[in-house]
């Protein structure tokens, strides 16, 4: 009878393990009802299985729930204490968490160390160093936790000092010394801890190797790298960024071909330092070369893409992942919004915004100032302000991005209306909203507003001007035709002018017609920037509008001599979720390109009857009228024009977008496009947006 006793208690120890381990399993995988019923059925409750179930609450961020049961526990032990500082901890509650230390009936050194890595998890550094120094005992993992506070903070001399008080020193808290000190570039000290190091595993050897290779010592890290006894995918993975990041690329793909195993996080570094330095086409070869590819993967060629300008490939490879059935992450999601807010792709950039709100990213400020930035240069402000307006507690990102937008729509008024709302909501405005301010005064003629506020940026504002600043105020007033203003602005400027302030001046030469100065001008900025096409454009089309076709020639010599290329005009225009590219001169490219040419001969007949007489000054060839007339016609803004009328529904509006500045000829024919057809058209050309509606233009004609 005894032997069946033992045997069955025997049994009841081994049984009651099961459920335990099970519910934290079931909690584990977000199961955490089932795991719930699994421990209701429990017939006899341990202080084990409470202790799993409440650890389960937390980890499934169900802190409430996780409380309510730790208060219904008969019986707690030390063990439940430290599993509900550590659940607090875990969420992010770390006052709730000293609470519940602060009313433990017995702490033990775990309890203590949970409640000081609370404080360095959450940056309160000070109130871990206070507990610590409390501590009755520690042990080798308090001081390492307190070391990592300390060099988390950036205070690598502290942490030094912590660092030699340790009466044992492991492995960890060595390693972090290491890191501690390749951040803060002190390679020399890094290296004597690493070098005095009794024992050292894969990750102080990749430690001391990354942070060579971050600090531009690459064949240091190399000769490293190759001593190591034992290498593992981050090691391979940290040599080949350092050899990506100072841009020897040929090493890095022979490095990666030498891999025993190329992992995907190795094939997504690859494909990052690929971008970094230019090399899309090697990027996108080892993208397509993946046999497995995670999100990591989509979303380091999405970003190549996005950050090297190619982005109709970014987006077509958007569509492609969504095919694939690959849900996009965060980092995906952000560069195609950049990519939507460059192309104006407003139908993409409405799918990215839901994808965010389903994913509750849209929450964040920096989301929503993204999402802003994208309305705004898609030219949906109505949207913009509705997601602006969301926010209750704005950041001066979001009202920047607000005030850059409206002055890129022209509306000063609403922009000077902002700027003071800047100060009502207690924010203070930084240099990039005074640009902003600055260019919404320059494009809509307000002078005397632009002048006030310049003077008080620094009086008032606290605002030292730099030289954007100056950049606005010279083309503020080179666009009123203030250009001697302007010039003796230049003169009293604190630093030196830099090519944007001479190109505003030019600019305002070009409108202005102002040709000694405009050559002044253009000199000046040949000697900055010889290899820039604008400022041989600018002045090609001051001579060409004067008629001086020998000096316009002189210019193109000059231009072919030095290897100087413009680029070409170039216009787009979204239509059922695909962008639709059109170059000046020539629409044969595209698969419509007869019923194009159809519609441009129709509104050539209707702009004519309406009284429209092309401007031939903004032909830069000395040909005869016909050629003008027939090279004014086929610029590529009249391309996507037409096209938007053939293919956009007429309740809506007709976006197009354009690389370069609108000439004025374009400008006048699409005003009246508008008139003829009843249509609303919105440009968006290389400075702002036009809105063109019944004859008229957003910008008034001053632009």
């Amino acid at each position: 009878m005894r032997f069946l006793l033992n045997t069955r208690r025997a049994y009841s120890t081994s049984f009651s393990v099961i459920p335990r381990s099970r519910i934290a399993q079931l909690a584990r995988i977000g199961q955490i009802e089932n795991a719930r019923k699994l421990f209701n059925e429990l017939p006899n409750k341990t202080v084990d299985s409470w202790n799993s179930i409440i650890a389960g609450y937390f980890q499934n961020n169900q802190p409430n729930e996780g409380q309510l049961l730790f208060n219904k526990m008969p019986e707690k032990n030390t063990v439940s204490w430290n599993g509900l500082i550590a659940g607090y901890i875990k969420n992010g509650m770390v006052s709730k968490a000293r609470k519940v230390f602060d009313k433990m009936p017995e702490r033990n050194v775990v309890s203590w160390t949970a409640m000081v890595r609370g404080y360095v998890q959450e940056g309160m550094t000070g109130e871990a160093e206070s507990l610590f120094w409390l501590m009755p005992e520690k042990n080798v993992v308090s001081w390492t936790v307190m070391l990592g506070g300390l060099i988390q903070e950036g205070r690598i001399d502290e942490a030094r000092r912590l660092y030699d008080m340790m009466p044992e020193k492991d492995v960890v808290a060595r390693t972090n010394m290491i890191a501690g000190y390749c951040r803060e570039r002190r390679l020399s000290e890094a290296r004597e801890i690493f070098d005095e190091m009794p024992r050292r595993n894969v990750i102080s050897w990749t430690t001391m190797i990354t942070g060579y290779a971050q600090n531009n010592h690459v064949d240091v890290a190399r000769k490293l790298f190759e001593v190591m006894p034992m290498k593992n995918e981050v090691s391979w993975t940290a040599m080949l960024m350092g050899y990506t990041q100072c841009g020897r690329i040929e090493a890095a793909l022979e490095l990666f071909e030498a891999m025993p195993v190329k992992s995907v996080a190795t094939c997504n570094a690859l494909i990052l330092g690929f971008g970094q330095n230019g090399e899309v086409t090697k990027a996108r070869r080892v993208f397509d070369e993946m046999k497995v590819k995670d999100d990591g993967t989509w979303s380091a060629m999405i970003k190549v893409y996005e950050r090297k300008g190619f982005g109709l490939k970014a987006l077509d490879l958007f569509i492609l992942m969504q095919i694939e059935g690959i849900r996009p992450k965060f980092p995906s999601l952000i560069s195609i919004l950049s990519v939507c807010a460059s192309l104006a792709s407003l139908d993409h950039g409405r799918q990215v915004h839901a994808q965010l709100v389903k994913s509750q990213f849209d929450i964040d400020v920096y989301v929503a100032s993204v999402l802003i930035t994208m309305y705004i240069k898609c030219g949906d402000l109505v949207k913009a302000k509705l997601v602006f307006d969301r926010f209750s507690s704005k950041d001066i990102v979001m009202w920047n991005s607000m005030i850059s937008g409206y002055a890129q729509h022209g509306l000063g008024e609403e922009v000077l209306q902002i700027f003071q709302s800047i100060f009502s909501s207690g924010m203070v405005p930084d240099q990039i909203t005074f640009v902003g301010v600055l260019t919404a005064c320059s494009y809509t003629g307000k002078v005397k507003e632009g002048l006030e506020i310049f003077e008080l940026m620094k009086s008032k504002y606290l605002v030292e001007p730099k030289t954007e600043h100056y950049a606005c105020m010279v083309d503020l007033l080179g666009r009123a035709g203030k250009l001697n203003e302007a010039m003796n602005l230049i003169e009293k400027m604190p630093m030196e002018a830099d090519a944007v302030v001479w190109g505003s001046l030019l600019g305002a030469c070009r409108t202005h017609a102002k040709l000694d100065l405009a050559e002044v001008v253009a000199k000046k900025l040949l000697q900055l920037e010889p290899e820039n096409a604008g400022p041989y454009i600018l002045l090609s089309n001051i001579y060409a509008s004067q008629g001086k076709w020998s000096d316009v020639a002189d210019l193109r010599k000059n231009m072919r001599a030095r290897c100087v290329k413009k680029s070409p005009g170039s216009s787009w225009i979204e239509v059922e979720k695909r962008v639709h590219m059109f170059t000046t001169g020539d629409s044969r490219a595209h698969p419509e390109h007869a019923i194009i040419m159809r519609m441009l001969e129709k509104l050539g007949v209707l702009l004519r009857e309406a009284g429209y007489n092309p401007d031939g000054s903004f032909v830069l060839h000395d040909v005869d009228e016909e050629e003008k007339l027939y090279s004014l016609r086929y610029h590529s803004e009249k391309f996507a024009v037409a096209y938007g009328l053939l293919k956009v529904p007429k309740e809506m509006p007709i976006r197009v977008m354009k690389n370069l500045r609108v000439c004025g000829d374009c400008h006048t024919a699409i005003k009246l496009v508008a008139k003829v057809t009843g249509r609303e058209i919105i440009l968006r050309d290389a400075n702002r947006f036009h809105h063109f509606k019944d004859g008229f233009c957003s910008c008034r004609d001053y632009w």
